[in-house]
């Protein structure tokens, strides 16, 4: 039986994806890129194949190079969409992209959820990004998080293991949580549900992308199984309300 929302006292992020709209961030960020196709061939390059494919080279890149920087990252992910595309690109071009994060934009509903979400619960980030780069995105999320934990800090991406030996340890020696505290909070079912549960996580899926109703995956790897969730909301503003909701029925 699933436990109640507030039997948990730390809620643990993913940030891009999550709290940041970084589909729509990248999809933006990628548009001079776009642009110097041929006209006539650009109703094949959709959102989804596009942003299917810079999910490919990211996971890649992760995996083989898990303590590059994520700016050198991303550059590198946008000179390879030019290579695979064919596309002409530049060193300045790969750059710009690389430092694109802090244009991402915040999901409407994330900083009123995150405040309301902080009356109750720890906040902490566990991400796949550089310190700079998550500062800058912080800025957009309204609240103060009780840690942050980054794939620069932890020398490894999501989902490897690493990341969340990091996070349990730090939580544990920090601030006393068990596993029994934690709720893992996050949209990708790749980079965090799996390993979530691989790590015995109670975990809430922000299903921002609706793949409960389709399979298109956008920016995240595909996962060969879907992994199981405790809960599912479609926003995070929905998950504040379920909590809500749970609080004003207990009196």
């Amino acid at each position: 039986m699933t436990n109640s929302l507030n039997e948990y006292s730390v809620l643990t992020f993913d940030c891009y994806g999550t709290l940041i709209d970084w589909e729509s961030g990248i999809w933006d960020a990628l548009q001079p890129l776009l642009m110097k196709i041929n006209p006539d061939d650009s109703a094949s390059f959709t959102r989804d194949r596009v942003l299917g494919t810079f999910a490919k080279h990211e996971s890649t890149l992760q995996n083989d190079q898990p303590k590059m920087p994520y700016p050198d990252l991303l550059a590198n992910v946008h000179q390879l969409l030019a290579d695979e595309f064919q596309i002409q690109t530049t060193e300045d071009m790969n750059q710009i992209f690389g430092h694109s994060v802090p244009h991402w934009p915040a999901f409407p509903d994330t900083a009123d959820s995150l405040r309301e979400l902080s009356k109750h619960y720890k906040l902490v980030i566990l991400s796949n990004i550089d310190n700079r780069g998550f500062a800058a995105s912080n800025r957009k999320l309204g609240v103060t998080f009780d840690a942050i934990y980054t794939a620069e800090m932890i020398g490894s991406y999501k989902p490897d293991d690493r990341n969340f030996r990091f996070m349990l340890e730090k939580l544990r020696e920090d601030f006393g949580f068990e596993r029994r505290h934690i709720l893992h909070t996050a949209q990708s079912l790749h980079h965090d549900h799996v390993p979530a549960r691989k790590h015995n996580l109670a975990n809430a899926w922000i299903d921002r992308q609706n793949l409960v109703e389709k399979s298109s995956w956008g920016a995240t790897s595909a996962v060969e199984e879907r992994p199981k969730y405790d809960y599912l909301f479609p926003t995070l503003q929905a998950m504040a309300n379920a909590l809500q909701a749970e609080l004003d029925r207990e009196g």
